[in-house]
């Protein structure tokens, strides 16, 4: 396959924002950040309250690609099995035949993923990691591309069950919607007031488009002082006195490939330093453990991190290896 050039990458990722910001307004951001996360082959936590769009934004996403979508309710009573499919004995030929699961799609919606038991929770790790699902021995590779899109409703915890800190540094990215401001909020209404956009919603690229975007991003040039900065930002995590766990090398390994897609999209051959200090919190804010005396203050990873990025030497120049 020969790499997308420069404009062409830009402009599918430019059509591909403005589908989606037809029917989630005001969150370009959050648009521009879920893209990112599918051309850099990861997945995303969105960590919100009811009602802001979590649910509508997959949709989009999945429609302007015109991939599979599936959507799962997490519950306590959900079953591994109820996301991975199962076999099932065929008294006609004596043999069992695969019944696929939600999992087999394109886009996967893991709705409060963090209601469902520990060990349903980790049956997608497989699948996340490995883009594949084995059942009773035999194993089955996931279409392409793949993603899941969990959802977290951060305000009730009653009957939820938290993810480990080793499914959540499997997350690329974490990322929070919010409420929309008065103007948008009018927008929305309006929009909205006799027909759902969604339901119109055309696709703008091609499922094949999104895999050519996703090896064009391995072309973008990440140069020696780049990947330094990088590692600086984690291992300053992992020597912070407020932190009882920093980022592991995979998030430095999502950072990279972050700041690659990010530069992608804006039609660079390169990653800037401010690809990765705009991504540092998206991208390893979740997989950090703050110490609780720090928690009793106050103090959010996000903070952390703000002051992490502001005292390490930005690079100059873009040397090449």
């Amino acid at each position: 396959m020969a790499p997308l050039t420069a404009e062409k990458a830009q402009q599918l990722c430019a059509s591909l924002v403005h589908n989606i910001s037809a029917v989630i307004f005001g969150k370009k951001e959050a648009a521009e950040f879920i893209l990112i996360a599918m051309i850099s082959a990861g997945h995303v936590i969105i960590d919100d309250v009811p009602g802001v769009g979590k649910t509508v934004l997959a949709r989009s996403l999945a429609k302007s690609v015109g991939g599979r979508f599936k959507r799962i309710q997490f519950t306590p009573d959900l079953l591994p099995t109820d996301i991975t499919g199962f076999n099932i004995y065929n008294q006609k030929t004596g043999e069992f035949k695969y019944q696929t699961g939600p999992v087999i799609s394109n886009i996967l919606l893991a709705d409060e993923i963090n209601r469902a038991i520990p060990r349903t929770q980790a049956s997608l790790l497989e699948s996340m990691e490995e883009l594949q699902v084995t059942i009773d021995g035999d194993t089955y590779a996931l279409p392409r591309p793949f993603m899941v899109i969990a959802t977290q409703n951060p305000l009730e915890m009653e009957g939820t069950f938290p993810l480990p800190e080793a499914q959540l540094d499997r997350f690329l990215m974490r990322i929070n919607l919010g409420y929309p401001q008065f103007q948008e909020e009018c927008s929305i209404l309006e929009r909205f007031r006799e027909a759902d956009p969604l339901s119109t919603l055309e696709p703008v690229v091609t499922l094949n488009q999104i895999i050519d975007l996703q090896e064009t991003r391995k072309t973008i040039t990440v140069s020696m002082p780049i990947r330094e900065y990088i590692v600086r930002i984690v291992r300053a995590t992992r020597e912070s006195a407020q932190l009882r766990l920093g980022a592991s090398p995979r998030a430095a390994l999502h950072l990279m490939r972050a700041a690659q897609s990010m530069a992608l999209m804006q039609g660079r051959a390169y990653v800037l330093p401010d690809d990765v200090k705009c991504l540092s919190v998206p991208v390893i804010a979740h997989r950090l453990i703050i110490k609780p005396e720090e928690t009793i203050k106050g103090v959010t990873a996000e903070a952390i991190l703000d002051n992490i990025t502001a005292a390490i030497e930005i690079p100059l120049g873009q040397e090449v290896d």
